[in-house]
């Protein structure tokens, strides 16, 4: 019997939590759903990932209202994929005059936007209720560095009494990924690059270089961190701890695929090879059946030598699903 595909079946409502990290800094949870981040200044506020919808993002909005007025000037795209970025246009009437993307993610957009969004819609349906109020892709209108990794691509965002320095660290989850930093308080907002105790998407991923993505997230010592899935972690040794799940199911993934390719195994055995060492692990988290198939694949491509992830589209997703998880 075929599971349902993707998180077709996932239609239960997530526990929304909304807490306070720091002094500026907040985190908003739900349960292993797309996590979004807040950073409130003095003159201005800042979103980090902008929520799959409009009536979603009016949702974070309203949460943001119950502690301050403030507009919200800026909304960073941590990376291109449609559950972190078709809610965007729900800013503009908050003061959002801002959208900031890295060069990747830029261009990302450009060459595969709008079949990932057909994509994403039809992989969760829960997260898309009110798709028709989305008018169309994000676009950055602010886009920062050159695609290469570290800082000197760097941009300093004044909030006022906060600054938060943004830059895209390494691929890892895609090859445009970009972090928000709030130094003097220790606050990581990694996007997608770091998930804890949910399914690790890897379908657009750099699987190769992404470990030493996350080492050099690890070098901030960062306090606090709202990763893309999970909930917030506070304290360094539970930060690491996060650090570590993604690591270890990158590592063990990727692992397997290149096995899988040495063994001359096609896709569908990779898929059963990779569950022998995923499954006892990570089986129990979040999306897990839902992201192990495009997981697999990715990570059977990439240890083929195929480095430009494949383009997934609507009809490429249940192709797949329906070979790899009859």
């Amino acid at each position: 019997m075929s599971k349902a595909f993707a998180s077709q079946a996932d239609l239960a409502d997530k526990k929304i939590t909304f807490e306070q990290l720091s002094p500026h800094c907040w985190a908003y949870t739900a349960e292993g759903d797309p996590n979004s981040g807040v950073i409130i200044g003095e003159k201005y506020i800042m979103v980090s990932d902008a929520t799959a919808t409009p009536a979603m993002a009016r949702d974070l909005i309203q949460q943001i209202r119950k502690v301050s007025d403030k507009p919200i000037k800026y909304v960073l795209l941590t990376h291109y994929h449609a559950v972190r970025v078709l809610g965007a246009s729900a800013y503009a009437d908050e003061g959002a005059t801002e959208i900031i993307a890295s060069r990747g993610t830029y261009e990302l957009i450009v060459e595969r936007g709008a079949e990932d969004m057909q994509s994403e819609m039809e992989r969760f349906p829960r997260l898309f209720r009110g798709a028709d109020s989305v008018p169309g892709l994000t676009w950055p209108t602010l886009v920062i560095g050159d695609g290469k990794p570290g800082r000197q691509g760097s941009l300093e965002v004044d909030l006022g009494g906060v600054k938060v320095q943004i830059w895209h660290p390494g691929a890892g989850h895609t090859r445009g990924d970009t972090i928000a930093w709030v130094e003097e308080e220790k606050v990581l907002f990694s996007g997608d690059l770091v998930e804890y105790e949910a399914g690790v998407y890897t379908g657009d991923a750099q699987l190769e270089e992404w470990p030493a993505t996350l080492e050099a997230l690890r070098a901030l010592k960062a306090e606090y961190i709202v990763p893309g899935r999970g909930e917030a972690m506070k304290g360094n040794a539970d930060v690491n701890k996060a650090l570590d799940y993604t690591q270890r199911w990158v590592t063990t993934l990727f692992q397997a695929g290149k096995e899988a390719v040495a063994a001359n195994m096609d896709l569908k055995a990779a898929m059963a090879h990779t569950r022998k060492s995923m499954d006892p692990v990570f089986g129990h988290v979040f999306i897990y059946e839902h992201c192990l198939p495009f997981d697999v694949s990715r990570a059977y491509d990439e240890a083929k030598g195929i480095k430009n992830p494949r383009i997934w589209t609507a009809e490429r997703d249940k192709e797949m699903w329906s070979a790899l998880q009859a």
